[in-house]
């Protein structure tokens, strides 16, 4: 008797663990106009590119999925410039953010730094364009690379462990607090 408790026990465990889905786990999500913004936490490792007169260089990887679930396609649209971005209180400190070319997709949230491989591209603006039609998604990788100028201790005041887009009507922003808050970046066209 106890035996076919048992035995029973675990296939109704076994049963409603089967239709549980593995899933992501987002630093946030935001559903803003019929659209919804989920960004990952990040994954970090070290920095393979050029050093060039940098020191104490270390980046950051994480990824957003835009989801259209509007009736009308919509034109997505990220820039992030060359330019590098001051560290408040973290003298000689910077990041720059940027756009890798690798295409990121689901399969890839368990990889290493999400599958990354090209973080050359951070001395160049970089553009992102997608359209989106109604119940589609799209997937991409933002790079922050954190640099000092000067040699000296490295800085552990930098911040930057969260990052994320956000959607304010039909612009959008880049935040990483508390250093980045709401870096303009792009913007989202609803079409009808």
């Amino acid at each position: 008797m106890r035996f076919t408790i048992t035995v029973l026990f675990f296939l109704l465990i076994c049963s409603f663990v089967k239709g549980q889905k593995i899933g992501t786990k987002w630093y946030s999500e935001t559903a803003s106009n019929g659209v919804i913004i989920q960004n990952s936490f990040n994954k970090g490792g070290p920095y393979t590119g050029p050093v060039r007169k940098y020191f104490n260089v270390s980046n950051l990887i994480f990824f957003t999925r835009v989801i259209n679930e509007t009736g009308n396609p919509l034109e997505l649209t990220i820039n992030f410039s060359a330019d590098s971005i001051a560290i408040p209180n973290s003298p000689d400190t910077f990041v720059k953010l940027f756009l890798p070319p690798d295409t990121m997709t689901l399969d890839k949230r368990n990889l290493f730094s999400y599958g990354v491989t090209a973080l050359e591209s951070f001395d160049q603006s970089t553009r992102f364009q997608r359209k989106l039609n109604p119940n589609e998604d799209c997937l991409f990788n933002v790079v922050a690379i954190f640099y000092q100028t000067k040699a000296g201790a490295w800085n552990q005041e930098r911040g930057g462990n969260r990052g994320e887009l956000v959607l304010r009507g039909q612009d959008l922003f880049y935040r990483m607090p508390p250093q980045i808050d709401f870096l303009h970046c792009g913007q989202i066209i609803f079409n009808k």
